[in-house]
């Protein structure tokens, strides 16, 4: 796999998820002390969001603490409590095509905006029989790195 043509450079964001984001908010940004940036909410992803930071500048890693709109319906963003963490990768449409040729299952969706307003896309937990190659059952974002933090994470 030495031709891959791209680098994931860091995390970018963990995201988690509960019934209720307030408890989230408590423990991250009360006592934890994170800082909230902005909030995200999607009728179509089924998620109510507050977007906190760890760190500042390029460096900085995004903390989705995210709610379900519905309970019952899908995606169900409070299951399991770590819904997915996100990778800087310093070119997202050459990842793509690249891991799918070798396999990669990814969610519907293709590479759209994401709540931080990078483009984004999504390898799925687990792969099928077109897709065989999962992401050992996590979610896993692929977020493009915009210029600083490909600058600064060695890019």
């Amino acid at each position: 796999m030495s031709d891959r043509p791209f680098r994931i450079l860091g995390v970018q964001q963990i995201a988690v998820g509960a019934l209720d984001k307030s408890e989230l908010a408590r423990f991250w940004i009360d006592v934890m002390g994170l800082t909230r940036t902005g909030n995200y909410r999607s009728e179509k992803e089924n998620v109510d969001e507050d977007i906190a930071r760890i760190g500042v500048g390029p460096l900085s890693v995004e903390v989705d603490l995210m709610q379900p709109i519905d309970a019952e319906k899908s995606p169900k963003v409070h299951v399991p409590a770590l819904n997915h963490f996100g990778l800087w990768v310093d070119d997202l449409a050459k990842a793509v095509e690249w891991l799918g040729k070798q396999g990669v299952r990814f969610t519907p969706g293709g590479i759209r905006k994401g709540a931080s307003g990078y483009d984004v896309c999504f390898i799925h937990p687990k792969g099928n029989d077109e897709s065989p190659i999962g992401a050992g059952g996590t979610l896993v974002e692929l977020v493009q790195a915009p210029p600083d933090v490909i600058k600064a994470l060695g890019g």
